[in-house]
Order: structure tokens, then sequence, then C-alpha cells
């Protein structure tokens, strides 16, 4: 499989098997992802991994407080505005769309949020931490890495879906983790095997035309 094609094959998968990953396989994910540039080698990523046990008594913790904790960042800014806003509407439709849940259904498009906190059935959950004294340019460079993860993980047969929805809960990920006091949940992501026959497995996100956001000046 070259770069392309793993990009093309990249999406966030919601319904995973129970199928487990070796921890050998997720920690040369980790460690190849590592090659990530960063700017001044700052490399600022901090990344634990979670399956088994300790992955189950974490969702215990999770499922206690279903409605998070006060985020120590925005996800999404206030008032999202063109072309963002009808963006992230159409996403969200397409998604659930997919599982037969129309738009009048909140109990269902909930529960159906909730499964966030199950890591959507992967058996691996990945958090990704960052100092929380660095900038955006850092915030960045641990995007990058974070691609890294997902591209290497489609080589190895394995998907991916990267799940900001975790900084709800930056007090309960940084206790169990033991994460210093200076640093801070940015992410976390399922990783796993995708259950072929989920039908919101189907969803493939779309892509605005590269005329709408791109532009090449001073070429022949």
């Amino acid at each position: 499989m070259n770069v392309s094609e793993a990009v093309a094959r990249r999406v966030s998968v919601r319904a995973f098997l129970s199928r487990p990953v070796p921890g050998e396989t997720v920690a040369d994910i980790l460690l190849r992802a590592a090659q990530a540039p960063s700017g001044g080698n700052l490399q600022p990523w901090r990344v634990y991994a979670l399956a088994g046990a300790q992955l189950a008594e974490f969702k215990v913790l999770a499922a206690a407080n279903p409605f998070g904790e006060e985020p120590e960042y925005d996800v999404y800014p206030p008032n999202l505005w063109e072309p963002f806003r009808t963006r992230r509407f159409q996403n969200g439709e397409d998604l659930y769309a997919t599982i037969g849940i129309p738009r009048e259904d909140k109990p269902a498009r909930l529960r159906q949020l909730a499964k966030n906190a199950e890591f959507f059935g992967a058996p691996v959950g990945l958090f990704f931490c960052i100092d929380r004294k660095l900038g955006p340019p850092q915030w960045a460079d641990l995007g990058m890495y974070m691609e890294n993860v997902m591209l290497l993980a489609v080589e190895r047969g394995l998907d991916t879906c990267p799940q900001e929805y975790w900084a709800r809960y930056p007090k309960t990920v940084a206790r169990f983790l033991g994460l210093p006091d200076d640093h801070m949940v940015f992410s976390g992501m399922a990783l796993g095997y995708r259950d072929p026959d989920h039908p919101i497995n189907t969803l493939k996100a779309r892509r605005d035309a590269f005329n709408l956001w791109g532009e090449l000046r001073g070429f022949d």
C-alpha cells in the first residue's frame, strides 16, 4: 500500500470489531509516527495507549459522568460561520442517515454520540496530550503526529477515529493517566479493526472541490 492509497482509505470509523490488536503493533505504529515534523524538533506529543482491563476501567469512569466536565478548549468556535457551519451540519446529517436516525430523534442521536465514550467498541483507546504552555504551532505538530498514526494504522489493516470528544473529560483523563500537572489532553483516538458490516462505516465525508479552497499561481 502506498501513501496515496492509505490517505484515500482512511476514514473515521465508528463501529469496531472486538478483535484485539497486539501491543507490539500499537507500539510500532506510535514509534514510527514520531517521524512527524515538529518546529525546532520539539516533539510535543505525549501519548498513552489503553487496552484490556485498563481500557475497561477507564470507560467505567467516563460512563459515570455522561455530561463531561468543563473543557480546556472549544473544539469548535462559537457561532460557527460559513462555509464551516454548512460543512459541519452536512457531515452530521450524512452520518445519522447511514444508521437511519432522523434529525428530530434527539434521544437516538444522543445515544450515538455517547458511543464516543466506548471508543465505538474499539479494543484500543489512545490519548494524545501536550504541555499546556505550548502554543498553536505545537498543537499543529501534534496533529501531524496523529495523522501519521492514522495512516500507519491503515497500512496495518487497522482503522481509527480521532476523538476530540475527550476534551470534555480533562480531569477524568488526567487523573486516570497520572498526567503531569502541566499537561492537558488534546484528543483521543479509537484504534482497531472496522466492522465491515455496520452501515455507519459506509460514511465517506464529503470534500469540497479544489477550486473552492485552493489556487495554483505561476505554473505553466
